[in-house]
C-alpha cells in the first residue's frame, strides 16, 4: 500500500508487522512520499515500479531478514540508500552488513522520530550526491569519447590537404621545366584554403564550448547584415531577403548568436543547387520580451529525410554536394545549448531547408541591478 503525495523524498518501508507500517505512515506521511510493504516480494514490486530513494527495512522478518533483503535488492536496485531497523542486538550481522555496504546505517526499535528523520535526510543527501556523481561520470565518458573522435577526425582532415599539396609538388617536380605553373598553384591554394577553413572551425568549436557567457544587446538587422557580408563571398549570386520585427530590446550571448547565424547562413549559401536560376536565402526574426524566433530558409539542395536527425552529430556529412567539414552544425547545437536555445529543422531533398531557432531573451538579466 502507498500514500501518494507531492513530497521530495520517496521512502519505502518494509516490515511484516502491520502496526509498525501504520505507525510509520502516520508519523512521516507529511514529510515524505511513503510506500509500505509487509512482505519482501511486495517491496520488490514497489521498487520495480517506482523510483525509490530511501529504503527502510525491519531486520527480523519471516523467511528473509532485513539484511538479506538488502543483499538481494542491491544487485537489481543499487541506487536507493538502505536503513535497517532492529529491535534486538544482532550486532555482528549488522556490522558485517555495514562493512559490505549493504546498509547505510541502523536504527534501534522502537525508533526515535527525530533520529529516524535525520537518518532519512542524510540518506537522501547521499542518494542525490551519488546520482550527481553518476551523471558527471557519464558526461565525462561522453566527452572523452567525443574528444577521441574529434582528435582522430581532425588529424585526418588536416593531413588530407597537406598530403594533396605534397602530391601536387611531387608531380610538378617530375614535369620540369613547367610551362605554366598556375594550374598547380591553384590546386595548392585550394588545399590551403580547405585546411584554413577547418582550422577556423576548430577555433570556433573551442570558443563555443570554453568561453563564458557575456550578455549584450542585439540588433538583429545589424547582426543579419554582418553575417550576410561574411557569407556572401561564397556565392555572390545569392539573393538575401531579410525581415526583422524587433519592437523592444533583446539581449543574449552575442558571440554565440553570431556563431550560430554565421554557420547556418554559410550552409544556406554553400549548399545551393547548381541549376537553381534564382538562389535565395530568407532571414526572418520576430522578437518579444520572452524570446527571439529566427528562420533561415533556403532553396538549396535540401537534406535527405533519414539524415535530418543526424546532422548535428560531430563530423556527420549529410551531402556530397560540397566538401563539408561536418562540424558547423555541431557547433550550432553546442552554442545553442549554452544559451538555452532550441532548433528545429524542416527540409525537403532537392527543394531546400528551413532552420527555426528559438533563443531566450536575457534582457531582464542584463539590466538586473547589482547587489
Amino acid at each position: 500500500m502507498s500514500n501518494h503525495i507531492d513530497a521530495r523524498i520517496k521512502v519505502l518501508y518494509v516490515d511484516d508487522e502491520p502496526n509498525n507500517l501504520l505507525a510509520f505512515q502516520a508519523g512521516f506521511r507529511r514529510h515524505y512520499e511513503i510506500f509500505t510493504a509487509n512482505t519482501v516480494s511486495e517491496g520488490l514490486s514497489i521498487l520495480n515500479e517506482n523510483e525509490i530513494e530511501v529504503i527502510i527495512a525491519d531486520q527480523r522478518m519471516p523467511k528473509t531478514s532485513g539484511v538479506e533483503f538488502f543483499n538481494i535488492i542491491r544487485k537489481v536496485h543499487p541506487d536507493p540508500v538502505r536503513i535497517l531497523l532492529t529491535g534486538y542486538s544482532d550486532l555482528e550481522a549488522i556490522i558485517d552488513a555495514i562493512n559490505k555496504g549493504e546498509i547505510f546505517r541502523y536504527i534501534k526499535k522502537p525508533w526515535d522520530e527525530i533520529e529516524l528523520m535525520t537518518a532519512i535526510k542524510n540518506a537522501y543527501e547521499i542518494f542525490e550526491t551519488r546520482k550527481q556523481l553518476k551523471n558527471k561520470v557519464e558526461e565525462l565518458q561522453r566527452a572523452n569519447d567525443e574528444l577521441n573522435r574529434f582528435v582522430y577526425s581532425t588529424s585526418h582532415d588536416l593531413r588530407s590537404p597537406l598530403s594533396n599539396i605534397l602530391g601536387i609538388l611531387n608531380v610538378a617536380k617530375l614535369q620540369e621545366p613547367l610551362a605554366d605553373p598556375r594550374e598547380y598553384f591553384d590546386m595548392i591554394e585550394s588545399c590551403v584554403n580547405k585546411m584554413d577553413g577547418f582550422i577556423h572551425k576548430i577555433i570556433e568549436y573551442y570558443k563555443g564550448i570554453r568561453l563564458d557567457e557575456v550578455f549584450e544587446e542585439v540588433d538583429f538587422k545589424k547582426t543579419f547584415v554582418d553575417s550576410i557580408e561574411l557569407c556572401n563571398m561564397q556565392n555572390p549570386q545569392i539573393v538575401f531577403e531579410v525581415e526583422v520585427n524587433q519592437p523592444g530590446s533583446f539581449s543574449c550571448d552575442a558571440f554565440r548568436l553570431s556563431l550560430i547565424l554565421n554557420n547556418l547562413i554559410s550552409n544556406a549559401v554553400k549548399y545551393q543547387r547548381v541549376d537553381e536560376a534564382n538562389p535565395k536565402v530568407i532571414l526572418t526574426a520576430t522578437i518579444n520580451e520572452k524570446e527571439a524566433r529566427i528562420n533561415i530558409e533556403d532553396n538549396g539542395v535540401g537534406i535527405i529525410e533519414e539524415h535530418v536527425n543526424k546532422i548535428f552529430q560531430i563530423f556527420f556529412r549529410s551531402s556530397d554536394f560540397k566538401n563539408g567539414l561536418g562540424i558547423g552544425l555541431y557547433i550550432v547545437k553546442e552554442a545553442l545549448t549554452k544559451i538555452g536555445g532550441k532548433i528545429l529543422v524542416k527540409s525537403e531533398f532537392g527543394k531546400g531547408t528551413t532552420f527555426t531557432l528559438v533563443v531566450p531573451n536575457q534582457h531582464s538579466l542584463l539590466n538586473r541591478p547589482a547587489n
